[in-house]
């Protein structure tokens, strides 16, 4: 039988390039956005072209009906709910912390850190066998910066970043006994958009190059990573925080 996904944040980097892998496997993907809906559609008829099935959502994953309804969406279009790619976040302006604004701060921890539990927390409502649920998996998106901090560029973003590690492990915990997997993924220096809403387009390719690989990592490789999670080849693995970093 055909596996449902939701993608959030799923219309561009990371999340779109995991997309059209999991289009190529024969998923049928839901493909999450906030504003731009022309991304969205692109990105799931390229899902379709690979193979896929496709479904648009728009919805802010800060808002609480907002997520129950993405939920909702792809259950009445794909009858199931099989995994959860919790991917989407946002970066703000490189900066200390000192100079931080707290709308700033206060958005970013409302779509980094709530908006990634609340669709967390649906996907385990759903998928946990003890409520009714076939079992499952989630690939929380976390970063590497989780651990190195991003002094004087995002200690905010790093932070959100730290509680999605933790709810990882917390979360595998309580829901591994009924049938759902709860793993994340760590990248480094991807190529992706990401780095120019934080004021630094280059920011990628300029230290990637430090790397022990030396080079930036390509948001199609972090999907192979977040593709194999959610696959039976990954059913012993859980609780894990993958890096995909390069060496860094």
């Amino acid at each position: 039988m055909t596996k449902a996904v939701l993608i959030t944040g799923g219309s561009r980097g990371i999340g779109r390039a995991t997309a059209l892998l999991l289009g190529a496997r024969g998923w049928s993907v839901g493909v999450n956005y906030a504003h731009n809906l022309a991304a969205a559609q692109e990105t799931a008829a390229e899902v379709e072209r690979a193979g896929g099935r496709a479904l648009t959502i728009a919805g802010d994953v800060a808002d609480e009906a907002n997520v129950i309804a993405m939920f909702d969406a792809l259950e009445r279009t794909f009858g199931r709910v099989d995994a959860l790619v919790n991917n989407a976040g946002i970066v703000a302006p490189s900066m200390q912390l000192a100079d931080m604004e707290l709308a700033r701060l206060k958005r970013l921890f409302d779509v980094n850190v709530l908006g990634a539990y609340l669709c967390a927390r649906e996907a385990a409502r759903r998928m946990s066998k003890d409520r009714g649920g076939a079992g499952g998996a989630i690939v929380n998106i976390s970063s590497a910066a989780a651990r190195l901090g991003s002094p004087n560029e995002y200690v905010d973003y790093a932070g959100s970043k730290g509680a999605v590690d933790t709810m990882t492990i917390g979360l595998a915990k309580e829901v591994g006994p009924q049938g759902v997997r709860v793993n994340a993924v760590r990248p480094g220096l991807i190529d992706t958009e990401i780095h120019a809403s934080g004021g630094k387009p280059e920011r990628a390719a300029q230290l990637g190059a430090q790397t022990p690989l030396g080079r930036p990592g390509s948001a199609d490789e972090v999907a192979e990573t977040i593709v194999w999670l959610l696959s039976d080849a990954a059913s012993y693995v859980t609780g894990a925080l993958l890096d995909v970093t390069g060496g860094r």
